[in-house]
C-alpha cells in the first residue's frame, strides 16, 4: 500500500509541475518547481512542496496565487491522472534550496579565507 502511495506522490508531483509550467498567472514565476508532494493513505489530501526563486513578497504572492488557482489545477489533474480521488492540495513553501545555496555560500567564504 505504502508503495502505491509514493507512485501516485511521484505522478501528481510530475502533473503538478507541468500544470504549474502551464498557468498564465504573472503571480508564478517561471522558476517554480515542485520538490515533492505527499500524499496521504485515503488519497484525500497532499501537501505540495514547492520552490519559488523570488523575494520573500513574491513568494507570498506566488502562493497567493497557486491556492486560488487550487480548483484548476485539482481539475487538470483529475484528467492527467486516472485515481479515484483527486486529493486536496495545500501547497507549501521549501525554503531547502535557499538553505543549501546559504551554506554553499558561507562554505565557499570560509574556503577563501584559508587560502
Amino acid at each position: 500500500m505504502k508503495e502505491r502511495i509514493n507512485r501516485i506522490g511521484e505522478e501528481v508531483k510530475k502533473e503538478l509541475a507541468r500544470i504549474i509550467g502551464e498557468l498564465k498567472d504573472p503571480r508564478i514565476p517561471m522558476m517554480t518547481s515542485v520538490l515533492r508532494a505527499e500524499v496521504t493513505t485515503d488519497m484525500k489530501y497532499c501537501k505540495a512542496y514547492v520552490s519559488i526563486l523570488a523575494d520573500e513578497d513574491g513568494q507570498n504572492q506566488a502562493l497567493v496565487a497557486l491556492k486560488s488557482a487550487e480548483g484548476f489545477i485539482r481539475r487538470e489533474l483529475a484528467q492527467a491522472i486516472e485515481i479515484r480521488y483527486i486529493p486536496e492540495i495545500t501547497f507549501v513553501l521549501d525554503k531547502s534550496i535557499e538553505h543549501g545555496t546559504h551554506i554553499d555560500s558561507i562554505l565557499r567564504g570560509l574556503k577563501k579565507e584559508e587560502e
